[in-house]
């Protein structure tokens, strides 16, 4: 427990927590959604954010959330509007926000690619304190949205017709979720870097629902499987000196291949249950077939 000792680890340690709360807890519906490299996207946005924070000598972490939630919202627009061309847009933004980047941060006094590094794979000595002041204002967000609107997040990502039925405002909704992913991705870009937030914000959640079917338990155990591989993540990088957003993914798609040999005979079990008309230890109020993308839905 030396680690703790070093106010880098404290902040650093902070951080991962915090990043394996909200990137699983907004994840969940981008997976509901079909949308699952949404994070992916808005990171490539953000590094135009990070390289006119260098450029204009501002906090990276709060130009990269001005310009990943601008991003999201053409994003969103895109997606309503674009139509058959909306594809070539979305990715003339994303390539546009890497070579954004870069030029911004080449362009800045004394700036080089290198400075972009510890963005876009994560970097656990560079988490100053006014990072984490940021990452916490940020994540209490996230985890106010996920949350407090989780049935009518929940509803759209669903079904957007039904949800428009029963009254919801769903163009609100979208634009909510979008700019909630993009605030996300800032959040995690200290830890895990941009290039890898998506992961975290998916494969935890696909890993959940290897065990449930339920949308409230996989929430709960995607935000556990978050948490356990940011920490692990982060302190196995200080002791073994590797990048803290490659151990973290690493570690991630470790447990999602072992839930899945675990949920093999799990759903073996649920199947002689059900054919024998016994209760299968897992009650779903609405079950959804099982997606053929990665991730599938879930019931809630």
């Amino acid at each position: 427990m030396d680690f703790l000792d070093y106010a880098f680890m404290q902040r650093a340690l902070l951080a991962a927590v915090l990043v394996g709360v909200t990137a699983p807890a907004i994840g969940i519906y981008l997976v509901q959604r079909r949308q699952a490299l949404m994070g992916d996207g808005i990171g490539h946005v953000a590094m135009t954010g990070v390289g006119l924070g260098f450029l204009l000598s501002a906090s990276p972490v709060w130009m990269a959330t001005l310009t990943s939630v601008l991003g999201a919202i053409l994003m969103e627009l895109i997606r309503w509007y674009g139509r058959t061309r909306g594809d070539i847009a979305l990715a003339m933004l994303f390539y546009g926000g890497m070579a954004g980047g870069v030029m911004f941060i080449n362009l800045a006094p004394g700036g080089s690619n290198a400075n972009l590094t510890s963005y876009l794979f994560g970097s656990l000595s560079t988490v100053s304190q006014s990072d984490v002041t940021a990452i916490c204002l940020l994540a209490g967000f996230v985890v106010l949205v996920t949350l407090g609107l989780r049935r009518q997040l929940f509803a759209v990502s669903q079904d957007e017709e039904f949800a428009r039925v029963t009254g919801l405002p769903v163009r609100a909704l979208n634009l909510l979720t979008a700019v909630t992913a993009a605030v996300t991705v800032t959040v995690a870009m200290r830890v895990v870097g941009l290039l890898l937030v998506s992961a975290l914000m998916v494969v935890p959640v696909a890993a959940a629902q290897q065990l449930s079917r339920s949308f409230a338990a996989t929430f709960a155990i995607a935000v556990a499987i978050g948490v356990s591989v940011t920490l692990g993540g982060t302190i196995t990088s200080y002791y073994q000196d590797v990048p803290p957003g490659a151990t973290i993914v690493l570690l991630t798609i470790a447990a999602f291949v072992l839930l899945t040999a675990l949920a093999a005979p799990l759903a073996r079990r649920r199947a002689r249950a059900a054919a024998g008309g016994l209760p299968a230890g897992d009650p779903v109020e609405c079950a959804i077939p099982a997606s053929r993308e990665a991730g599938g839905k879930v019931g809630v």
